[in-house]
């Protein structure tokens, strides 16, 4: 008996079939505002997922001594980071009281809830080791993901790493920025300029969009606390305030 092979289609390939199945509105009235708001983050996840794979990839570049293909992966780590700042965006079409109308359904739930979204921070930079407790909503395996992810070398280790091949001090603060100095006027230190400025876009692009939350949320809930009990627009105002790289950014100042 002969066997067909089945044909490889658009569909089948990208697996609509399942991916268009996963939108489960909750709200007794399900509303286009509510099937936005499932898609919007369905999408981020999807970035998120997509960026951890770019981010490991420009760390295990700088890992293995390729300063330059490291800088090119960074590089479109920030264009993912403007693809989230354009899909948030998109919540601002929703009226606050459409979004109101399905807001209570949601229960617990909470975007604060996002492992991948803990997962870029982990992998990014400098992480306090208390950073997991008290995450009871986290799968064991997310549990697990992220506890690796603490203990890994993150993109700011490789850096250092870069740093040290060639031929720099990094063990203090001071050393560190004597160095980053020392890279930006070297004439022939642009690579090492440029994968720093590529770290920085990264850092740069990823608190834009921590910034534009704040002000999705501001929107379109104003002063309430925020979902999962946090306290809303200013909790999430003092997270956006953080950097990855703090270094990369106060030793301009030493120019």
């Amino acid at each position: 008996m002969t066997t067909t092979t089945p044909t490889l289609t658009y569909g089948s390939y990208l697996r609509l079939d399942r991916l268009l199945a996963l939108q489960h509105p909750v709200a007794e009235r399900p509303g286009t505002d509510e099937a936005l708001f499932i898609a919007v983050h369905q999408v981020h996840e999807l970035w998120f997922r997509q960026l951890l794979t770019e981010l490991a990839a420009a760390r295990d570049r700088m890992l293995a001594g390729q300063p330059r293909g490291a800088r090119l992966v960074l590089h479109r780590c920030r264009e993912i980071e403007r693809a989230l700042l354009t899909t948030i965006e998109l919540l601002d079409t929703m009226a606050p009281p459409a979004f109101l109308d399905f807001r209570d359904a949601l229960g617990s739930a909470s975007g604060a809830q996002s492992a991948q979204f803990l997962e870029v921070e982990l992998l990014s930079g400098p992480a306090d080791p208390e950073r997991l407790e008290g995450l009871d909503w986290l799968t064991p395996a997310e549990h697990a993901r992220l506890r690796r992810r603490m203990h890994e070398p993150n993109l700011w280790d490789a850096f250092l790493t870069v740093l040290a091949t060639a031929g720099h001090q990094v063990l203090t603060a001071d050393q560190r920025r004597a160095a980053l100095v020392a890279v930006v006027r070297d004439a022939g230190g642009s690579e090492l300029f440029d994968l720093a400025e590529a770290l920085l876009e990264h850092d740069q692009g990823w608190a834009l969009w921590r910034a534009r939350h704040v002000l999705v949320v501001e929107r379109q809930i104003g002063r309430r606390p925020g979902s999962g009990g946090s306290s809303g627009a200013a909790h999430l105002a003092d997270l956006a305030r953080g950097r990855f790289y703090p270094e990369l950014w106060e030793f301009r100042s030493r120019l």
